[in-house]
């Protein structure tokens, strides 16, 4: 399959009068800066320019008809210049409408998706906390952080990979190595039963393919590596790889939903993330993540996305790692975003005294990025129109957060780390000794 362009808007240019009091509440409640009525009139103006180019279409037809006719000299030259007159007119009309239309492309680039109505309105803070599972354990000795307790351990080498690729890239070594395996196979051997298909990503993909998953591949604020030379990128998350992978696709119903499970390295550029928190694995520039990708039917979407939230939490479960469940404000949405859901874990040697710590994400992006990809299905016995999929992701598996919840969590007074049960087949050891 090769390129798909150009891609068509995330949001529905026909639904913005109609919706405008709705895209106006999301862009307020994400703090997006975003013209909505500007673009609503650049709608209006496209679809009058159209008009006068069918309009000057028809009477170059009727013009050149006329063209057939017996004709003197004189009229013959007189047509002749009246076509060419006409053919000019519709010239400058396509140019016209084609100026206004890309104005209209980059104002609607700027406009978030919807927001669930139950989604909590607020700033990074004021997220919802939905439920919480499972009891910190009373270590009875004082927690250490997975950084220190990794050392001790001699599992990770900042320091070498400082000096090969810079600041925030590490090595894991030893039984850091066989659990960033264990993880990856754990993840997936959880997921096929469920219909997941596994997928091993590419880990670069093209600007444009990136802008159509709605993530910002260039700019000050963007997050995501650019391959110097090259129109390639590096991911930040393989939700891009796998959504592009269906672009420019018609699915028949019967073949919804598909869920795929992609295994990828995640690149990014953590600009500005600096602080006691971001130290060690947590946050760090190369990662790997077994990610859940989901296409289906739009009346299915919200009922998927509670599956992919179940999914998390009983991978989380069987690690034994106690977290919470939190409803994402508003303001911390990315504009793909519908709604979406975030676990935090337990980390005991976080901060002070233990914190939470996001581990998983999972988000229902309705037909947001399937419209700019062009992703449909044919409902079963109906000949209407193509509907557009609906698209959700959630993380199953982010190796080294999840290694930093399972060093802190599982933590003995010796030294040691214990191996939760369910990874004990994958490790082939319940514990990780002092050397």
């Amino acid at each position: 399959m090769g390129r798909v362009l150009p891609f068509r808007p995330m949001l529905d240019p026909r639904s913005l009068q109609e919706r405008r009091d709705e895209i106006l509440e999301s862009c307020e409640s994400r703090h997006i800066k975003a013209d909505v009525d500007g673009t609503i009139a650049l709608h209006e103006q496209t679809n009058v320019l159209r008009t006068a180019l069918n309009e000057a279409n028809r009477l170059r037809n009727e013009h050149q008809k006329t063209g057939k006719q017996k004709l003197d000299d004189a009229a013959r030259e007189a047509h002749t210049i009246e076509g060419r007159r006409l053919k000019e007119g519709v010239s400058g009309h396509e140019e016209t409408l084609r100026t206004v239309e890309q104005e209209l492309d980059a104002a609607l680039r700027r406009l978030p998706n919807f927001l669930h109505p139950e989604s909590p309105r607020g700033h990074e803070e004021d997220f919802n906390i939905l439920e919480t599972v499972g009891e910190p354990r009373d270590l009875g000795f004082p927690a250490k952080d997975h950084l220190e307790l990794a050392n001790a351990l001699d599992l990770v080498d900042f320091e070498s990979a400082a000096k090969v690729s810079g600041q925030k890239f590490y090595y894991l070594k030893r039984e850091a190595a066989l659990l960033e395996l264990a993880l990856q196979r754990f993840a997936i051997d959880k997921l096929m039963p469920e219909g997941f298909i596994p997928v091993v990503t590419p880990d670069l993909a093209r600007p444009d393919v990136i802008e159509g998953l709605g993530f910002s591949p260039r700019g000050e604020e963007t997050q995501i590596y650019s391959v110097a030379d090259h129109e390639l990128c590096l991911i930040g998350t393989s939700e891009i790889t796998l959504g592009g992978m269906y672009a420019d696709t018609i699915f028949q119903e019967e073949e919804l939903p598909l869920k795929l499970a992609g295994i990828s390295h995640c690149f990014r550029t953590e600009a500005g993330a600096h602080g006691r928190e971001s130290k060690g694995l947590y946050r760090v520039h190369q990662f790997t993540k077994v990610e859940m990708f989901v296409f289906t039917r739009p009346e299915d979407s919200e009922a998927q996305h509670q599956e992919l939230l179940r999914l998390e939490k009983s991978i989380f479960d069987a690690l034994e790692i106690p977290y919470r469940v939190i409803d994402i404000a508003s303001a911390d949405l990315g504009a793909p975003a519908y709604r979406k859901f975030d676990l935090e874990a337990w980390m005991p040697g976080r901060g002070d005294a233990g914190e939470y710590g996001e581990i998983t994400s999972t988000s229902n992006c309705t037909d947001f990025q399937a419209r700019r990809l062009k992703i449909r299905f044919k409902r079963a016995g109906e000949k209407k129109t193509n509907e557009l999929v609906h698209t959700l992701n959630g993380t199953a598996v982010s190796n080294a957060r999840a290694i930093v919840a399972l060093l802190e969590n599982h933590q003995q007074a010796d030294g040691s780390i214990t191996i939760p049960k369910a990874l004990v087949p994958y490790m082939g050891v319940d514990r990780i000794e002092p050397r």
